[in-house]
């Protein structure tokens, strides 16, 4: 689902709008995935027999930290207000991971596949949006693409398409992903 990106609205300070809508709902996305990590690491981390997924989740959470990190920077630098919903955004995030952990390792790999799914289609976007605006913020975001899309693929090699309920679990992720996101942009 890749909708062609709109162009700024027209109009005093709207490309400046615009790149605040993108940085605050980055922000908020890298903290919900950091966030769903670490719920998943609660479960997962410490259980005997599974130091395999537990070490997984330890490196896509660096990832996801290293973009949060950038994010708290790039918020800064321009002085963008994160989302005002950045608590329950963590508190969503960390349920959702436990949760998915709590019903088996292929649920937590359904949930970080449909989680990185609707995220690369996000970036992609952005990266076509702003590739000719701000190159610089476009390849930083083409990198964080890549990174999502190798959590994306271990996810579904390590099995998560044979997640119980698989198609019903990853479509109600993806939906509040996709919420998630509008809801940021503007909040």
């Amino acid at each position: 689902m890749n909708a062609r990106p709109l162009p700024p609205k027209p109009g005093q300070g709207a490309l400046r709008q615009r790149l605040s809508e993108i940085l605050r709902v980055d922000h908020a996305g890298e903290l919900g995935a950091v966030s769903i990590y670490r719920g998943q690491r609660a479960v997962l981390g410490q259980a005997p027999g599974r130091e395999r997924i537990a070490g997984q989740l330890a490196e896509m959470e660096a990832h996801e930290a290293e973009h949060l990190a950038r994010f708290d920077r790039l918020l800064t630098e321009r002085r963008v207000r994160p989302t005002a919903l950045t608590p329950l955004w963590r508190l969503a995030g960390f349920a959702l991971g436990a949760g998915t952990a709590l019903m088996g390792e292929k649920a937590a790999h359904a949930c970080t596949e449909a989680v990185e799914t609707v995220i690369e289609e996000h970036y992609a976007g952005q990266v076509a949006e702003l590739a000719e605006l701000e190159p610089e913020l476009a390849a930083e975001l083409e990198q964080f693409r890549q990174e999502e899309l190798f959590h994306r693929d271990l996810a579904v090699d390590e099995g998560a398409r044979e997640a119980p309920g698989y198609p019903l679990l990853a479509a109600v992720i993806r939906n509040g992903c996709r919420a998630a996101i509008k809801i940021s942009e503007k909040l």
